[in-house]
Protein backbone atom coordinates (compact mmCIF):
# COMPACT_ATOMS: atom_id res chain seq x y z
CA UNK A 1 0.00 0.00 0.00
CA UNK A 2 1.38 3.39 -0.91
CA UNK A 3 1.04 5.94 1.55
CA UNK A 4 3.35 9.31 1.28
CA UNK A 5 4.41 10.26 -2.27
CA UNK A 6 7.67 8.37 -2.60
CA UNK A 7 7.08 6.15 0.28
CA UNK A 8 5.16 2.85 1.15
CA UNK A 9 4.23 1.32 4.25
CA UNK A 10 7.10 -1.09 3.65
CA UNK A 11 9.55 2.23 3.39
CA UNK A 12 11.33 4.23 0.62
CA UNK A 13 10.41 3.43 -2.78
CA UNK A 14 12.75 3.05 -5.63
CA UNK A 15 11.26 6.66 -7.50
CA UNK A 16 11.79 8.23 -3.69
CA UNK A 17 14.94 7.19 -3.49
CA UNK A 18 15.40 8.78 -7.22
CA UNK A 19 13.73 12.11 -6.29
CA UNK A 20 15.74 12.43 -3.30
CA UNK A 21 19.47 11.96 -5.22
CA UNK A 22 17.93 14.70 -7.59
CA UNK A 23 16.98 17.20 -4.61
CA UNK A 24 20.25 16.09 -3.22
CA UNK A 25 22.06 17.68 -6.52
CA UNK A 26 20.02 20.69 -6.20
CA UNK A 27 17.12 20.07 -8.31
CA UNK A 28 13.95 22.12 -7.32
CA UNK A 29 11.75 21.94 -10.62
CA UNK A 30 10.89 19.45 -12.98
CA UNK A 31 8.62 19.59 -16.10
CA UNK A 32 6.90 17.07 -17.94
CA UNK A 33 3.58 15.51 -18.83
CA UNK A 34 1.65 12.91 -17.16
CA UNK A 35 1.51 9.37 -18.26
CA UNK A 36 0.45 6.09 -16.05
CA UNK A 37 4.04 4.71 -16.00
CA UNK A 38 5.61 7.70 -14.34
CA UNK A 39 2.89 8.42 -11.89
CA UNK A 40 4.99 6.81 -9.03
CA UNK A 41 7.80 9.38 -10.11
CA UNK A 42 5.70 12.40 -9.92
CA UNK A 43 4.52 11.72 -6.57
CA UNK A 44 7.91 11.32 -5.43
CA UNK A 45 9.32 14.24 -7.09
CA UNK A 46 6.55 16.62 -5.65
CA UNK A 47 7.19 14.92 -1.88
CA UNK A 48 11.57 15.13 -2.39
CA UNK A 49 10.73 19.35 -2.75
CA UNK A 50 10.95 19.22 -6.27
CA UNK A 51 7.97 20.79 -7.95
CA UNK A 52 6.35 19.37 -10.68
CA UNK A 53 5.26 21.69 -13.91
CA UNK A 54 2.49 20.79 -16.49
CA UNK A 55 3.41 21.60 -19.99
CA UNK A 56 1.74 20.94 -23.11
CA UNK A 57 4.80 19.18 -24.51
CA UNK A 58 8.09 17.43 -23.93
CA UNK A 59 10.18 19.49 -25.79
CA UNK A 60 9.01 22.54 -24.07
CA UNK A 61 9.54 20.96 -20.92
CA UNK A 62 12.95 20.64 -21.37
CA UNK A 63 13.70 23.98 -22.20
CA UNK A 64 12.55 25.11 -19.38
CA UNK A 65 14.47 23.00 -17.30
CA UNK A 66 17.41 24.48 -19.29
CA UNK A 67 15.92 27.96 -18.67
CA UNK A 68 15.98 27.20 -15.39
CA UNK A 69 19.13 25.53 -15.15
CA UNK A 70 20.90 28.86 -16.13
CA UNK A 71 19.09 31.10 -13.76
CA UNK A 72 20.43 28.99 -11.09
CA UNK A 73 23.64 28.78 -12.50
CA UNK A 74 24.00 32.76 -12.99
CA UNK A 75 22.96 32.60 -8.94
CA UNK A 76 25.44 29.89 -8.18
CA UNK A 77 28.08 28.77 -10.34
CA UNK A 78 28.58 25.74 -11.17
CA UNK A 79 26.91 24.47 -8.14
CA UNK A 80 23.57 24.47 -9.86
CA UNK A 81 21.65 20.86 -9.97
CA UNK A 82 20.90 19.10 -13.47
CA UNK A 83 17.55 20.32 -15.26
CA UNK A 84 14.86 17.37 -14.94
CA UNK A 85 12.71 16.38 -17.40
CA UNK A 86 9.67 13.51 -17.13
CA UNK A 87 8.15 11.46 -20.00
CA UNK A 88 6.07 8.58 -19.68
CA UNK A 89 6.71 5.64 -22.24
CA UNK A 90 6.51 5.70 -25.94
CA UNK A 91 5.53 9.23 -27.29
CA UNK A 92 6.06 10.95 -24.21
CA UNK A 93 9.61 9.64 -24.78
CA UNK A 94 9.94 10.46 -28.81
CA UNK A 95 7.93 14.03 -28.07
CA UNK A 96 11.06 14.57 -26.13
CA UNK A 97 13.76 13.67 -28.61
CA UNK A 98 14.69 16.79 -30.02
CA UNK A 99 15.17 18.96 -26.71
CA UNK A 100 17.75 16.10 -25.61
CA UNK A 101 19.52 16.65 -28.40
CA UNK A 102 19.92 19.98 -27.73
CA UNK A 103 21.61 19.50 -24.40
CA UNK A 104 23.61 17.35 -26.13
CA UNK A 105 24.86 19.67 -28.70
CA UNK A 106 24.46 22.71 -25.95
CA UNK A 107 26.19 21.37 -23.38
CA UNK A 108 23.22 21.37 -20.92
CA UNK A 109 22.60 19.02 -18.18
CA UNK A 110 20.01 17.30 -17.96
CA UNK A 111 18.62 14.35 -16.42
CA UNK A 112 15.74 12.78 -18.48
CA UNK A 113 13.31 10.42 -16.31
CA UNK A 114 10.86 7.81 -18.49
CA UNK A 115 8.64 5.51 -17.36
CA UNK A 116 8.66 1.32 -18.88
CA UNK A 117 7.24 -1.28 -18.33
CA UNK A 118 9.02 -4.05 -16.98
CA UNK A 119 11.22 -6.27 -19.08
CA UNK A 120 9.04 -9.60 -18.61
CA UNK A 121 6.28 -7.65 -19.39
CA UNK A 122 7.56 -6.11 -22.32
CA UNK A 123 8.34 -9.80 -23.95
CA UNK A 124 4.46 -10.30 -24.44
CA UNK A 125 2.93 -6.90 -24.30
CA UNK A 126 4.00 -4.19 -26.87
CA UNK A 127 1.39 -1.69 -27.02
CA UNK A 128 3.92 2.04 -27.22
CA UNK A 129 6.67 -0.20 -26.20
CA UNK A 130 9.91 0.36 -27.97
CA UNK A 131 13.80 0.43 -26.70
CA UNK A 132 14.17 4.04 -25.20
CA UNK A 133 18.14 3.46 -24.52
CA UNK A 134 18.58 2.61 -28.30
CA UNK A 135 16.76 5.58 -29.28
CA UNK A 136 18.45 7.99 -27.29
CA UNK A 137 21.80 6.55 -26.78
CA UNK A 138 23.42 8.45 -29.47
CA UNK A 139 22.22 11.91 -28.23
CA UNK A 140 23.07 11.44 -24.80
CA UNK A 141 26.31 11.33 -22.38
CA UNK A 142 24.89 7.66 -21.14
CA UNK A 143 21.64 5.78 -20.38
CA UNK A 144 20.84 3.41 -17.44
CA UNK A 145 17.67 1.14 -16.51
CA UNK A 146 16.88 1.46 -12.92
CA UNK A 147 17.42 -2.07 -11.37
CA UNK A 148 16.52 -2.89 -8.08
CA UNK A 149 19.61 -2.55 -5.46
CA UNK A 150 21.66 -0.25 -7.22
CA UNK A 151 19.51 2.81 -7.28
CA UNK A 152 22.06 5.28 -5.55
CA UNK A 153 24.91 4.16 -7.04
CA UNK A 154 23.37 4.74 -10.69
CA UNK A 155 21.97 8.02 -9.78
CA UNK A 156 25.05 8.96 -8.34
CA UNK A 157 26.81 8.37 -11.96
CA UNK A 158 23.94 9.80 -13.93
CA UNK A 159 24.19 13.19 -12.09
CA UNK A 160 28.10 13.04 -12.06
CA UNK A 161 28.03 12.22 -16.11
CA UNK A 162 25.16 14.94 -16.43
CA UNK A 163 27.50 17.86 -14.71
CA UNK A 164 31.10 17.14 -15.12
CA UNK A 165 33.19 17.55 -18.32
CA UNK A 166 30.86 19.35 -20.62
CA UNK A 167 27.55 19.21 -19.01
CA UNK A 168 24.97 16.90 -21.22
CA UNK A 169 22.27 14.73 -20.85
CA UNK A 170 21.53 11.65 -19.02
CA UNK A 171 18.74 9.07 -19.51
CA UNK A 172 17.09 7.09 -16.60
CA UNK A 173 14.63 4.47 -17.88
CA UNK A 174 12.52 3.57 -14.89
CA UNK A 175 10.46 0.44 -14.83
CA UNK A 176 6.95 0.75 -13.03
CA UNK A 177 7.86 -1.88 -10.53
CA UNK A 178 11.35 -0.32 -9.42
CA UNK A 179 9.71 2.73 -9.18
CA UNK A 180 6.56 1.40 -6.76
CA UNK A 181 8.43 -1.40 -4.85
CA UNK A 182 10.19 -0.39 -1.68
CA UNK A 183 13.49 -0.17 -1.13
CA UNK A 184 16.43 -1.25 1.44
CA UNK A 185 18.99 1.20 0.00
CA UNK A 186 20.34 4.52 2.57
CA UNK A 187 20.34 7.33 0.83
CA UNK A 188 24.11 8.37 1.19
CA UNK A 189 25.76 11.81 0.21
CA UNK A 190 26.50 12.66 -3.06
CA UNK A 191 29.96 11.92 -4.39
CA UNK A 192 32.26 15.07 -5.10
CA UNK A 193 32.87 15.79 -8.63
CA UNK A 194 35.46 17.15 -10.99
CA UNK A 195 35.88 20.97 -10.49
CA UNK A 196 37.49 22.79 -13.52
CA UNK A 197 39.63 24.49 -11.47
CA UNK A 198 41.81 21.52 -10.18
CA UNK A 199 42.99 20.98 -13.84
CA UNK A 200 45.83 23.34 -14.13
CA UNK A 201 48.54 23.23 -17.01
CA UNK A 202 51.91 22.46 -16.29
CA UNK A 203 55.50 21.50 -18.05
CA UNK A 204 56.98 22.78 -21.90
CA UNK A 205 53.91 23.34 -24.09
CA UNK A 206 52.78 26.01 -20.65
CA UNK A 207 56.23 27.14 -20.73
CA UNK A 208 56.21 27.66 -24.51
CA UNK A 209 52.64 29.13 -24.46
CA UNK A 210 53.55 31.86 -21.97
CA UNK A 211 56.70 32.82 -23.88
CA UNK A 212 54.08 33.49 -26.72
CA UNK A 213 51.61 35.27 -25.04
CA UNK A 214 54.11 37.34 -22.71
CA UNK A 215 55.84 38.40 -26.35
CA UNK A 216 52.51 38.97 -28.16
CA UNK A 217 51.81 42.59 -29.54
CA UNK A 218 48.44 41.55 -30.75
CA UNK A 219 46.92 38.98 -28.52
CA UNK A 220 43.05 38.28 -29.09
CA UNK A 221 40.75 35.81 -27.70
CA UNK A 222 37.52 33.94 -28.07
CA UNK A 223 35.79 32.46 -25.35
CA UNK A 224 32.31 29.82 -25.78
CA UNK A 225 29.98 28.00 -23.71
CA UNK A 226 32.92 25.83 -21.97
CA UNK A 227 33.50 29.24 -20.22
CA UNK A 228 30.23 30.04 -19.24
CA UNK A 229 29.42 26.52 -17.90
CA UNK A 230 32.95 26.88 -15.55
CA UNK A 231 31.45 29.89 -14.03
CA UNK A 232 34.46 31.31 -15.62
CA UNK A 233 33.07 35.09 -16.36
CA UNK A 234 35.02 37.22 -14.10
CA UNK A 235 38.92 35.17 -14.38
CA UNK A 236 38.02 35.79 -18.39
CA UNK A 237 37.33 39.50 -17.62
CA UNK A 238 39.92 40.16 -15.42
CA UNK A 239 42.89 38.73 -17.96
CA UNK A 240 40.80 40.91 -20.53
CA UNK A 241 41.62 44.15 -19.12
CA UNK A 242 44.44 43.66 -17.03
CA UNK A 243 46.10 42.36 -20.32
CA UNK A 244 44.67 44.31 -22.83
CA UNK A 245 43.18 41.28 -24.72
CA UNK A 246 40.13 41.93 -27.21
CA UNK A 247 37.45 39.28 -26.58
CA UNK A 248 35.47 37.65 -29.25
CA UNK A 249 32.22 35.58 -27.81
CA UNK A 250 30.13 32.87 -28.99
CA UNK A 251 26.70 33.48 -29.03
CA UNK A 252 26.28 31.48 -25.61
CA UNK A 253 29.56 33.18 -24.39
CA UNK A 254 27.77 36.49 -24.54
CA UNK A 255 28.41 38.90 -21.39
CA UNK A 256 31.69 36.80 -20.27
CA UNK A 257 33.16 40.46 -20.70
CA UNK A 258 30.94 43.42 -20.32
CA UNK A 259 29.95 43.89 -23.92
CA UNK A 260 29.90 47.80 -23.38
CA UNK A 261 33.12 47.33 -22.46
CA UNK A 262 35.96 49.10 -25.09
CA UNK A 263 37.39 45.33 -25.69
CA UNK A 264 34.53 43.55 -26.07
CA UNK A 265 34.14 42.80 -29.62
CA UNK A 266 30.51 41.00 -29.32
CA UNK A 267 29.16 37.82 -30.60
CA UNK A 268 29.77 35.93 -33.79
CA UNK A 269 29.84 32.98 -35.60
CA UNK A 270 26.37 33.48 -37.95
CA UNK A 271 26.77 36.78 -39.64
CA UNK A 272 28.86 37.09 -42.22
CA UNK A 273 28.60 40.91 -42.01
CA UNK A 274 30.34 40.60 -38.59
CA UNK A 275 32.56 37.78 -39.35
CA UNK A 276 34.00 40.71 -41.88
CA UNK A 277 35.23 42.52 -38.99
CA UNK A 278 36.33 40.21 -36.57
CA UNK A 279 38.37 37.40 -39.27
CA UNK A 280 40.35 39.44 -40.14
CA UNK A 281 41.71 40.27 -36.59
CA UNK A 282 42.49 36.87 -36.12
CA UNK A 283 44.36 36.76 -39.53
CA UNK A 284 46.86 39.53 -38.01
CA UNK A 285 47.19 38.29 -34.31
CA UNK A 286 50.15 36.97 -32.93
CA UNK A 287 48.44 35.33 -30.06
CA UNK A 288 45.30 33.92 -30.49
CA UNK A 289 43.76 32.33 -27.74
CA UNK A 290 40.75 29.48 -27.03
CA UNK A 291 39.09 30.37 -23.90
CA UNK A 292 36.51 27.39 -23.63
CA UNK A 293 35.77 27.96 -27.11
CA UNK A 294 33.59 25.12 -28.24
CA UNK A 295 33.06 25.79 -32.35
CA UNK A 296 29.98 23.45 -32.35
CA UNK A 297 28.47 26.98 -32.27
CA UNK A 298 30.10 28.12 -35.48
CA UNK A 299 29.47 28.27 -38.97
CA UNK A 300 31.18 27.64 -42.10
CA UNK A 301 33.66 30.68 -41.57
CA UNK A 302 34.84 29.70 -38.53
CA UNK A 303 36.14 26.06 -40.13
CA UNK A 304 40.35 27.04 -40.34
CA UNK A 305 39.73 30.79 -40.13
CA UNK A 306 43.55 30.74 -39.19
CA UNK A 307 46.64 28.85 -40.39
CA UNK A 308 47.33 25.37 -39.16
CA UNK A 309 50.22 26.47 -37.97
CA UNK A 310 49.23 29.84 -36.63
CA UNK A 311 50.16 30.79 -32.67
CA UNK A 312 46.93 29.35 -31.40
CA UNK A 313 46.82 28.68 -27.41
CA UNK A 314 43.75 26.90 -26.32
CA UNK A 315 42.46 26.70 -22.92
CA UNK A 316 40.02 23.69 -21.93
CA UNK A 317 39.02 21.19 -19.69
CA UNK A 318 37.78 18.67 -21.95
CA UNK A 319 39.83 17.17 -25.11
CA UNK A 320 38.97 18.51 -28.78
CA UNK A 321 38.51 15.99 -31.48
CA UNK A 322 36.40 18.40 -33.67
CA UNK A 323 38.96 19.32 -36.65
CA UNK A 324 38.29 22.49 -37.20
CA UNK A 325 40.99 24.83 -36.29
CA UNK A 326 44.09 24.16 -35.62
CA UNK A 327 46.17 24.57 -31.84
CA UNK A 328 49.83 25.33 -31.37
CA UNK A 329 49.70 24.94 -27.63
CA UNK A 330 46.51 22.74 -26.13
CA UNK A 331 46.89 23.41 -22.40
CA UNK A 332 44.73 20.98 -20.53
CA UNK A 333 42.74 23.10 -17.88
CA UNK A 334 40.04 24.85 -16.63
CA UNK A 335 39.70 28.27 -18.06
CA UNK A 336 40.45 30.74 -14.82
CA UNK A 337 43.17 27.86 -13.39
CA UNK A 338 44.46 27.99 -17.50
CA UNK A 339 44.24 31.69 -17.38
CA UNK A 340 45.97 32.17 -14.19
CA UNK A 341 48.85 29.66 -14.96
CA UNK A 342 49.65 31.59 -18.48
CA UNK A 343 49.75 35.11 -16.85
CA UNK A 344 51.54 34.44 -14.02
CA UNK A 345 54.39 36.58 -13.78
CA UNK A 346 53.80 38.51 -17.20
CA UNK A 347 53.82 42.38 -17.33
CA UNK A 348 50.58 44.28 -18.50
CA UNK A 349 51.63 45.82 -21.99
CA UNK A 350 49.77 47.88 -24.58
CA UNK A 351 47.85 45.77 -27.37
CA UNK A 352 47.14 46.37 -30.85
CA UNK A 353 48.69 50.00 -30.97
CA UNK A 354 47.39 50.60 -34.24
CA UNK A 355 43.88 51.21 -32.97
CA UNK A 356 42.41 48.06 -34.96
CA UNK A 357 40.24 46.83 -31.93
CA UNK A 358 38.49 50.24 -31.39
CA UNK A 359 37.89 50.84 -35.78
CA UNK A 360 36.64 47.22 -35.67
CA UNK A 361 34.15 47.65 -32.56
CA UNK A 362 33.04 50.68 -34.32
CA UNK A 363 32.81 49.22 -37.32
CA UNK A 364 30.64 46.48 -35.74
CA UNK A 365 28.36 49.54 -33.87
CA UNK A 366 27.36 50.98 -37.54
CA UNK A 367 26.91 47.47 -39.19
CA UNK A 368 23.64 47.13 -36.68
CA UNK A 369 22.35 50.39 -36.58
CA UNK A 370 18.71 50.86 -36.52
CA UNK A 371 17.23 51.00 -39.63
CA UNK A 372 17.39 54.93 -41.07
CA UNK A 373 13.66 55.01 -42.38
CA UNK A 374 12.61 54.15 -38.60
CA UNK A 375 11.29 51.03 -38.66
CA UNK A 376 12.64 46.98 -38.81
CA UNK A 377 13.87 44.56 -37.26
CA UNK A 378 16.91 46.58 -35.91
CA UNK A 379 14.88 49.37 -34.50
CA UNK A 380 12.19 46.55 -32.63
CA UNK A 381 15.80 45.19 -30.94
CA UNK A 382 17.45 48.33 -29.97
CA UNK A 383 14.32 49.86 -28.88
CA UNK A 384 14.05 46.99 -26.38
CA UNK A 385 17.30 47.25 -25.12
CA UNK A 386 16.77 50.62 -24.94
CA UNK A 387 13.54 50.25 -22.54
CA UNK A 388 14.06 47.35 -20.55
CA UNK A 389 16.41 47.39 -17.46
CA UNK A 390 19.74 46.28 -18.33
CA UNK A 391 19.51 43.27 -15.61
CA UNK A 392 17.03 41.83 -18.63
CA UNK A 393 17.25 38.38 -19.52
CA UNK A 394 16.65 38.06 -23.07
CA UNK A 395 15.59 34.15 -25.17
CA UNK A 396 16.36 34.00 -28.60
CA UNK A 397 14.76 31.49 -31.14
CA UNK A 398 16.12 29.87 -34.45
CA UNK A 399 16.03 32.33 -37.46
CA UNK A 400 16.83 35.08 -39.35
CA UNK A 401 16.07 37.46 -36.37
CA UNK A 402 18.48 35.51 -33.88
CA UNK A 403 21.25 36.28 -35.59
CA UNK A 404 20.32 40.14 -35.76
CA UNK A 405 19.29 39.98 -32.17
CA UNK A 406 22.52 38.44 -31.36
CA UNK A 407 24.82 40.97 -32.46
CA UNK A 408 22.35 44.44 -31.47
CA UNK A 409 21.61 42.58 -27.63
CA UNK A 410 24.16 43.76 -25.05
CA UNK A 411 24.21 41.68 -21.99
CA UNK A 412 26.85 42.79 -19.26
CA UNK A 413 26.63 39.05 -17.60
CA UNK A 414 26.86 35.28 -18.92
CA UNK A 415 23.95 34.02 -19.19
CA UNK A 416 22.26 37.23 -20.39
CA UNK A 417 21.23 35.83 -23.24
CA UNK A 418 19.83 32.45 -23.85
CA UNK A 419 19.35 30.30 -27.10
CA UNK A 420 19.67 27.39 -28.67
CA UNK A 421 23.24 27.69 -30.78
CA UNK A 422 24.32 24.37 -31.17
CA UNK A 423 21.65 22.75 -32.65
CA UNK A 424 20.20 25.58 -33.55
CA UNK A 425 16.23 24.13 -33.16
CA UNK A 426 12.85 26.29 -33.38
CA UNK A 427 10.56 26.78 -30.93
CA UNK A 428 13.15 26.91 -27.46
CA UNK A 429 12.37 31.00 -27.06
CA UNK A 430 9.51 30.90 -25.11
CA UNK A 431 10.40 27.96 -22.70
CA UNK A 432 13.49 28.83 -22.34
CA UNK A 433 12.17 32.14 -21.31
CA UNK A 434 9.61 31.02 -19.12
CA UNK A 435 12.14 28.37 -17.02
CA UNK A 436 14.60 31.37 -16.49
CA UNK A 437 11.32 33.47 -15.36
CA UNK A 438 10.21 30.96 -12.70
CA UNK A 439 13.60 30.24 -11.13
CA UNK A 440 14.31 33.96 -11.11
CA UNK A 441 11.15 36.25 -10.61
CA UNK A 442 13.26 39.32 -10.25
CA UNK A 443 14.49 39.60 -13.14
CA UNK A 444 12.79 40.74 -16.56
CA UNK A 445 12.73 38.12 -19.39
CA UNK A 446 12.47 39.07 -22.80
CA UNK A 447 11.13 36.47 -25.37
CA UNK A 448 12.59 36.85 -28.77
CA UNK A 449 10.82 35.23 -31.18
CA UNK A 450 9.65 34.56 -34.88
CA UNK A 451 6.34 34.01 -35.74
CA UNK A 452 6.74 30.23 -37.27
CA UNK A 453 8.75 29.44 -34.01
CA UNK A 454 5.85 30.95 -32.02
CA UNK A 455 3.07 28.90 -34.29
CA UNK A 456 5.56 25.74 -34.10
CA UNK A 457 4.60 26.30 -29.90
CA UNK A 458 1.87 28.25 -28.92
CA UNK A 459 0.48 25.81 -26.65
CA UNK A 460 3.23 26.88 -24.02
CA UNK A 461 1.36 30.08 -24.17
CA UNK A 462 -1.34 28.75 -22.12
CA UNK A 463 1.38 26.99 -20.01
CA UNK A 464 2.70 30.38 -19.55
CA UNK A 465 -0.73 31.82 -18.42
CA UNK A 466 -1.58 28.75 -15.97
CA UNK A 467 2.29 29.52 -14.29
CA UNK A 468 1.65 33.45 -14.25
CA UNK A 469 4.61 34.31 -15.33
CA UNK A 470 5.17 38.01 -16.41
CA UNK A 471 7.28 37.28 -19.19
CA UNK A 472 7.30 39.80 -22.26
CA UNK A 473 7.42 37.87 -25.71
CA UNK A 474 8.37 39.78 -28.60
CA UNK A 475 7.18 38.26 -32.24
CA UNK A 476 8.78 39.34 -35.63
CA UNK A 477 5.98 38.71 -37.44
CA UNK A 478 6.66 38.60 -41.52
CA UNK A 479 5.07 35.50 -42.69
CA UNK A 480 7.70 34.02 -43.98
CA UNK A 481 10.73 31.58 -43.18
CA UNK A 482 12.92 34.47 -43.37
CA UNK A 483 16.24 32.72 -43.71
CA UNK A 484 15.55 29.68 -45.43
CA UNK A 485 13.94 32.18 -48.41
CA UNK A 486 16.62 33.84 -48.28
CA UNK A 487 18.78 31.50 -49.09
CA UNK A 488 17.01 30.36 -51.81
CA UNK A 489 17.05 33.33 -53.52
CA UNK A 490 21.07 33.48 -53.03
CA UNK A 491 20.93 30.12 -54.54
CA UNK A 492 18.35 31.66 -57.73
CA UNK A 493 15.79 28.29 -56.54
CA UNK A 494 11.70 29.16 -56.87
CA UNK A 495 9.94 30.58 -53.14
CA UNK A 496 8.65 27.12 -51.97
CA UNK A 497 7.23 26.20 -48.31
CA UNK A 498 8.56 29.73 -46.88
CA UNK A 499 5.34 32.28 -46.73
CA UNK A 500 2.46 31.36 -44.82
CA UNK A 501 -1.10 33.79 -44.04
CA UNK A 502 -0.27 35.58 -40.98
CA UNK A 503 -2.07 34.57 -37.65
CA UNK A 504 -3.49 37.23 -35.07
CA UNK A 505 -1.06 36.77 -32.22
CA UNK A 506 -2.40 40.18 -29.70
CA UNK A 507 -5.94 37.80 -30.56
CA UNK A 508 -4.52 34.72 -29.30
CA UNK A 509 -2.65 36.12 -25.96
CA UNK A 510 -5.72 37.88 -25.00
CA UNK A 511 -7.38 34.42 -25.37
CA UNK A 512 -4.73 32.85 -23.73
CA UNK A 513 -4.81 34.89 -21.12
CA UNK A 514 -2.22 37.16 -21.81
CA UNK A 515 -1.95 40.98 -23.06
CA UNK A 516 -1.31 40.92 -26.75
CA UNK A 517 -1.12 44.11 -29.32
CA UNK A 518 0.45 44.79 -32.81
CA UNK A 519 3.17 46.77 -32.55
CA UNK A 520 4.10 49.13 -35.94
CA UNK A 521 6.39 52.00 -35.06
CA UNK A 522 8.93 52.28 -32.11
CA UNK A 523 6.91 54.63 -30.02
CA UNK A 524 4.55 52.08 -29.36
CA UNK A 525 7.19 49.46 -29.01
CA UNK A 526 8.54 51.78 -26.25
CA UNK A 527 5.05 52.37 -24.42
CA UNK A 528 4.12 48.69 -24.99
CA UNK A 529 7.03 47.33 -23.13
CA UNK A 530 7.27 49.63 -20.51
CA UNK A 531 4.08 48.65 -19.41
CA UNK A 532 4.75 45.39 -19.61
CA UNK A 533 7.58 45.54 -16.92
CA UNK A 534 4.23 46.37 -14.99
CA UNK A 535 2.12 43.99 -15.57
CA UNK A 536 1.15 40.66 -13.33
CA UNK A 537 0.84 38.60 -16.44
CA UNK A 538 2.45 37.94 -19.62
CA UNK A 539 2.55 40.47 -22.80
CA UNK A 540 2.62 39.82 -26.05
CA UNK A 541 4.59 42.62 -28.39
CA UNK A 542 3.47 41.18 -32.24
CA UNK A 543 6.08 43.68 -34.26
CA UNK A 544 4.81 43.52 -38.14
CA UNK A 545 7.92 44.06 -40.08
CA UNK A 546 7.03 42.87 -43.21
CA UNK A 547 8.45 40.03 -45.88
CA UNK A 548 12.11 40.84 -46.79
CA UNK A 549 12.97 42.89 -44.06
CA UNK A 550 16.32 41.04 -43.12
CA UNK A 551 17.73 41.52 -46.17
CA UNK A 552 21.04 43.32 -45.84
CA UNK A 553 21.18 43.00 -42.31
CA UNK A 554 23.62 40.50 -41.31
Amino acid sequence: MTTDAGTTDGGTTGAGLIAQKLRQAGCRHAFGIPGGEVLALMDALESAGIAFHLVKHENAGGFMAEGVWHAEARETGTRAGPGVLLATLGPGVANAVNVVANAWQDRVPLIFLTGCVDAAEAETYTHQVFDHQQLLRPIVKASFRASPGALGAMMDKALRIALDGQPGPVHVDVPISVAESTTDEALRPLPAGISPDDLRPFGPTLDAARALFAGAKRPIAIAGVDAVNEGAGDAVAAFCRDHSVPLVTTYKGKGLLDEADPLALGGAGLSPRADAHLLPLFKASDCILLLGYDPIEMRINWRDPWDHDAPVIEIAATPRSHGMHGVKHPLASGVAAGLDALADGVAATPSWEGGEIAAAKAALATQFEPEPEGWGPARVFQTLRDVLPAETVATADSGAHRILVSQIWQTAVPRGMLQSSALCTMACALPLGMGQKLADPQRPVIVFVGDAGLEMGLGELATLRDMRLPVIVCVLVDESLALIEMKQRAGQRANVGVDFDGTDFPALANVLGGHGVWVDDAETLRREATAALDRDGYTLLACRIGRRAYDGKF
